[in-house]
């Protein structure tokens, strides 16, 4: 029973990106910002054109603040 309950349980775990709450859960190398590489592991739709966007001060890593932001205007989704 229990590992059924288990089987459940991660069927219902959202996706990778899903989880994705800040610079943190996805900065492989440890810089405190994102590049486009390790943004597009949560959000694998994202193009050169949003990630341009997204990193407002141009600098080619999208820190916290511009994650945030982002996430709050919806600009980063997990969808197509």
């Amino acid at each position: 029973m229990k590992k059924l309950a288990f089987t459940l349980a991660l069927g219902l775990m959202p996706a990778a990106g899903a989880l994705a709450q800040s610079v943190a859960d996805l900065d492989a190398d440890g810089s405190g910002g994102l590049d486009m590489a390790e943004l597009q592991v949560g959000y694998p739709t994202l193009s050169e054109d949003q990630f341009a966007a997204i990193d407002a001060n141009g600098d080619g890593l999208v820190d916290d603040a511009e994650f945030t932001a982002a996430t709050e205007a919806g600009t980063l989704t997990t969808d197509g």
